[in-house]
């Protein structure tokens, strides 16, 4: 059975920094892109993050490029989510994901595989 855990999830002052980890189990993700969406209240999901598991290739939504950092551990089955410089519009619930297409997971619209979700909160 295949798991995404969150966790890092939190309360932070705007300005300030988080990381979320995703701990991935349940089948090999060589072949697949792992990344993160996010959910505002009210509004539409979108992608964030995402990165190829064969060759770290990264991928930004152009409102997070140069503050927010993907990475993963081969050894742990973990992708990282480096968050700094946090707005309070960046309050939401973000999901990690993986895919076997790294462009349909861009999209934002869908996933093969979901974290249960962990809430961020940047407060003024």
């Amino acid at each position: 059975q295949v798991q995404l855990v969150e966790s890092g999830g939190g309360l932070v002052q705007a300005g300030g920094s988080l990381r979320l980890s995703c701990a991935a189990s349940g089948r090999t993700f060589s072949s697949y892109t792992m990344g993160w969406f996010r959910q505002a209240p009210g509004k539409e999901r979108e992608f964030v993050a995402a990165i190829r598991w064969s060759d770290s290739i990264t991928y930004y939504a152009d409102s997070v490029k140069g503050r927010f950092t993907i990475s993963r551990d081969n050894a742990k089955n973990t992708v990282y989510l480096q968050m700094n410089s946090l707005k309070p519009e960046e309050t939401a619930v973000y999901y990690c994901v993986a895919d076997s297409s790294s462009a349909r997971l861009r999209l934002g619209v869908r996933a093969d595989y979901w974290g249960q979700g962990t809430q961020v909160t940047v407060s003024e």
